[in-house]
């Protein structure tokens, strides 16, 4: 069953004070201690040390520059870039790949939040890596840490045709407002906000902590607002607050938002209660309304109608851009992966073709800009880069978190063993499955997103004959979208050797026992957890 969130912030007869929150919340008082930016200012120094020199309180300090610890913890570092709705230039993504190359053993991968990591980093690099990313407009501040992370968007925001207006100018009006901003760089935990106005609402809404959802209400264009959502250890999915907001008033309703959960100490006390989720399940969207325009001073316009998405759409392959002339080209980068040297050979391929790249919350990447007559050019260059159009469709679709070798938290391989697991089913299924969705994950974390996944996968252990061994749950029913909802985990510790078979066996059940047109989410809501489960180990039999 769905985890049950550990019960409501206590309400204390007198308020808590922030001595008390600093004492009961380590994290609280290392940032009090000293503020994470002004760490930038030691960094001469810091790097200049052995790392076992370098006390803890810093190297936590070191997540608001987007740095965490590879596994092992010895001295290498993951560096993670952050990327406004994902966008960008040639010149961008060269500096990216050379950084990669030069500093990171050729490493990259591609985040569901649309940013690029790059592993093996070491302290004394960052400095030179730094100013490399400020030359080109780029930046790490942020990326990581108790601040307002990336924020994402609809990766063909501003040239799809069917996108109801273009929200790049608000995104990266609040990206300009917000980031490196020191007087919201101590919220009381990461923070995500999304963006678009794409009528598939590719970009998951409902797994925001605030979700922005493009609309028109009296011929205006403007937002309906989500919050609420998140995944992690306690699942939510985001609801309606019940407001239509202008581009124009954006900042400050999200400013408010920002100030009325960061001022209130309830939710800094416990690491483990600190999301915005837990405010807005502890009050309810309407009481968090009422004091949204308490602080605001003023009444918001009320929402008419929350927009529902369309079918769902990652915009993989060739589609027409609303610009006359011109299309951009979608193509899976399965499982995640992009080296140094493919994002210098793809920044020249955009040079001389295109205009841009956008990455995706699939882990996929998108070129733009591209004369029709040169799309062929494009796509054949692309796959002497290694990227190919010629792939199965459930490689655009799949997601697998960093997990091995590099987390510290995974238990087990994620992006391996995805790999495995979708040509095993391609293998058998063929095009019948070219539209599943398949997140792996390799700790409760859900970076890979595995309560929303048709098939969401979380690394465990099992014990045989004595011994720890690698297995995962499966969880079932989940899904974003109109029946978007938290998946439940039905398989539980399965051996990795059985992963493939179990899974095998529950997509030929489905495709043998559908309905005309039901969707997997649908079959497996149908059924209950012992069906699913005997379903599941019949592949073990």
């Amino acid at each position: 069953m769905q985890k049950t969130r550990p019960g409501p912030a206590v309400r204390r007869s007198a308020p808590l004070s922030w001595d008390e929150v600093r004492r009961r919340n380590s994290v609280e008082r290392i940032k009090f201690e000293k503020q994470p930016y002004d760490l930038l200012e030691d960094l001469p120094q810091l790097v200049e040390r052995e790392y076992e020199e370098i006390a803890e309180d810093d190297v936590l300090r070191l997540q608001w520059w987007g740095l965490y610890h590879d596994k092992p913890k010895v001295g290498e570092f993951m560096m993670r870039v952050k990327i406004p709705g994902g966008e960008v230039n040639a010149a961008q993504l060269r500096a990216i790949g050379e950084i990669s190359r030069n500093f990171g053993q050729d490493s990259g991968e591609i985040t569901t939040r649309q940013d690029i990591q790059i592993h093996y980093v070491r302290l004394p690099a960052i400095p030179e890596i730094f100013q490399r990313l400020a030359n080109r407009g780029l930046t790490t501040a942020g990326a990581c840490g108790d601040i307002l992370r990336n924020i994402t968007g609809c990766p063909v925001s501003g040239i799809d045709r069917e996108e109801l207006f273009d929200t790049r100018p608000t995104l990266n009006h609040l990206a300009g407002y917000f980031y490196g901003n020191r007087d919201y760089s101590d919220l009381p935990r990461k923070h995500k906000w999304t963006i678009s106005a794409c009528p598939f609402q590719c970009n998951g809404p409902e797994i925001h902590d605030v979700g922005l959802i493009g609309t028109f209400q009296d011929h205006s264009p403007g937002f309906a607002i989500v919050v609420g959502g998140g995944l992690s250890t306690f699942p939510r999915i985001a609801r309606s607050l019940g407001v239509f907001v202008r581009p124009n008033e954006t900042l400050d309703v999200l400013k408010a938002i920002l100030d009325i959960w960061s001022n209130d100490l309830n939710y800094r006390k416990s690491r483990i209660k600190a999301r915005f989720k837990f405010m807005v399940e502890d009050h309810g969207p309407d009481a968090i309304r009422q004091k949204l325009e308490e602080y605001l001073g003023r009444t918001l316009t009320s929402l008419r109608e929350l927009p529902q998405p369309k079918e769902r759409n990652n915009h993989m392959g060739v589609h027409p851009q609303r610009q006359d002339g011109l299309s951009y080209v979608g193509f899976p980068v399965f499982p995640g992966l992009l080296s140094g040297r493919q994002m210098v050979r793809i920044s020249e391929l955009v040079e001389q073709l295109g205009q841009s790249v956008r990455f995706t919350r699939d882990q996929n990447l998108i070129v733009t800009g591209i004369e029709d007559e040169n799309v062929d050019e494009a796509i054949a260059g692309m796959e002497e880069i290694g990227l190919s159009l010629k792939v199965h469709g459930i490689h655009g679709h799949s997601i697998g978190c960093t997990g091995n070798p590099h987390c510290n938290f995974a238990v087990g391989d994620t992006k391996p063993r995805l790999k495995k697991l979708v040509e095993h089913l391609e293998s058998r299924f063929g095009d019948a499955v070219s539209d599943l969705r398949i997140h792996l994950d390799g700790c409760p974390h859900a970076c890979g997103q595995h309560w929303v996944g048709d098939i969401g996968i979380q690394g465990t252990t099992v014990r045989i004959d004595g011994q720890k061994s690698p297995a995962y749950d499966v969880f079932l029913r989940g899904g974003l979208g109109a029946d978007a909802s938290i998946g439940r985990p039905v398989g539980r510790r399965i051996p990795t050797g059985e992963l493939d078979a179990q899974v095998e066996a529950l997509m030929r059940a489905y495709l043998e026992g559908r309905g005309p047109g039901q969707s997997f989410q649908s079959y497996c809501s149908e059924r209950s957890d012992e069906e699913l489960v005997n379903i599941l180990q019949e592949g073990s039999n």
